[in-house]
């Protein structure tokens, strides 16, 4: 029986380090995205640990197009802003609740703006499969370009559209995501201030956050994420 809640229990209760010498990570779960009949776009992001700590967020695009992030934890410059904050118009602080209603559903609240999100991830035959041996791959496989490359196509041959694992972030860092099980999401509704976002999609156009694509097709993932630190700027000549 699918019970993704014990999944994240047993990640998160596993190693707290980063899977590459010498970089920043972020180890936990969340919604890598979900694009919506209405032109919204959710994702989540859960991380008991990272380098600066535990925090979690919300990520929201409009249907014009305009990115924010609400942040539930200590700082914005140690949360998903620090990847992703050149590419939204609006970063700030928020209340997120989250709530495991059933093995498989989920809700997502924020009390200051009246968001609501209900979702249920389900795990198709291949996915099962997939997520039963991804786990024992030898974190050296998301080094090589082909290797990330195959699983990229294996993400495409879902529906999830053109991904791309590893590149550079609007804030210059190169990062690479690591997905360790995932899970579709084809039902969910979300409401916002009382706007109804309609129903979950799959896109012929992979929804992008600055030039960073996001899945075409409701993904929720557990795994982490690694980034090379930017180099340090030169002191100002005075």
């Amino acid at each position: 029986m699918l019970d993704i809640p014990a999944a994240i229990d047993a990640w998160v209760a596993g190693p707290a380090e980063p899977a590459f010498p010498d970089h920043e990570f972020v180890k936990g779960w969340g919604v890598f995205g979900l694009p919506f009949e209405s032109g919204h776009v959710l994702a989540l992001r859960v991380f008991p640990h990272s380098t600066f700590g535990p925090y979690h967020t919300l990520w929201h695009r409009d249907p014009s197009g305009s990115w924010s992030i609400h942040v539930d934890g200590p700082a914005l410059e140690t949360a998903c802003p620090r990847y992703y904050g050149p590419a939204v118009d609006h970063a700030g602080f928020a209340h997120i609740g989250l709530e495991w209603t059933g093995p498989a559903s989920l809700q997502v609240t924020v009390d200051e703006t009246g968001f609501d999100w209900r979702l249920t991830a389900t795990q198709p035959p291949v996915l099962a499969a997939l997520n039963a041996v991804a786990p024992a791959m030898p974190t050296a496989t998301w080094r090589p370009r082909s290797l990330l490359r195959a699983r990229e196509l294996m993400a495409r041959s879902l529906g999830m559209g053109r991904l791309e694992l590893s590149g550079v972030m609007p804030s210059g860092h190169v990062g690479t995501l690591m997905p360790q099980k995932m899970f579709l999401v084809d039902e969910a509704r979300a409401e916002l201030d009382g706007e109804d976002f309609g129903r979950p999609v799959q896109l012929s156009e992979n929804p992008t956050i600055g030039a960073v694509p996001l899945p075409a097709r409701g993904v929720l993932s557990i795994g982490q994420a690694v980034w090379e630190p930017l180099p340090a700027r030169a002191p100002a000549q005075t």
